[in-house]
């Protein structure tokens, strides 16, 4: 499969690019610069310079030729405000969006955030990226040119993957591993069962690949 990645040099991105260049996949990940690259390359992965935030659809569009399958897993990141929020958090997915639908390419991931919400209510910059968030997936949801499942795991942690997560509709809040993170989207980007699906993701007690299959159905 070829997968391209937005937020290609993410902490989460990073990881899932180690995956699946290592099982044989080709990956492109999309970073704003360039000094960038060397990371994505080093884990295995094509880096393609764009800005999410000042791109044009046909030039995202562009990157995304090709491809068999799409995962937006950037964000503006600690210490942006309430505009940057906007911009790439719901912005940028809702242009990536629409830009794999005009590719052509249908299977789509995203990695969102437990409690996004598009009507979650406050002032602070949480309140604002979780509102951001809930409206990005929102339009993701209601987009007829894309096979879609949504991703919303809980407190990320630095800690080593221990393989076993409890994946589903609803959990409940709970600390997950970043190396789990990717490790579960690996297998939702190759498990297009899970389309229409949005999921919560926690540490649990099953293996990564029992957890996608049972929430596909198999």
């Amino acid at each position: 499969m070829r997968i391209v990645i937005a937020g290609g040099h993410g902490q989460i991105a990073l990881r899932l690019e180690r995956l699946l260049s290592a099982r044989g996949d080709e990956v492109a990940g999309i970073i704003r610069r360039a000094e960038q690259s060397e990371d994505l390359r080093a884990a295995g992965a094509e880096p393609v310079v764009c800005d999410l935030e000042s791109a044009s659809l046909e030039e995202v569009a562009a990157h995304l030729e090709g491809a068999d399958a799409a995962v937006f897993a950037a964000g503006a990141g600690p210490g942006s405000g309430v505009d940057r929020k906007n911009t790439v958090d719901r912005g940028a997915a809702v242009l990536f969006a629409d830009a794999a639908a005009r590719a052509g390419v249908r299977r789509h991931v995203v990695v969102s955030s437990m409690g996004a919400d598009p009507e979650h209510p406050g002032d602070d910059v949480f309140d604002a990226y979780l509102r951001a968030k809930g409206e990005a997936d929102a339009y993701v949801r209601a987009h007829r040119g894309l096979d879609w499942t949504i991703l919303r795991p809980g407190m990320l942690t630095s800690d080593a993957g221990t393989g076993l997560v409890r994946l589903e509709a609803a959990t409940g809040r709970g600390p997950i591993p970043r190396d789990d993170v990717a490790a579960v989207l690996a297998e939702l980007v190759d498990t297009p069962a899970t389309a229409g699906l949005t999921l919560e993701l926690i540490s649990g007690s099953a293996p990564v690949s029992v957890a996608v299959k049972s929430v596909a159905g198999n």
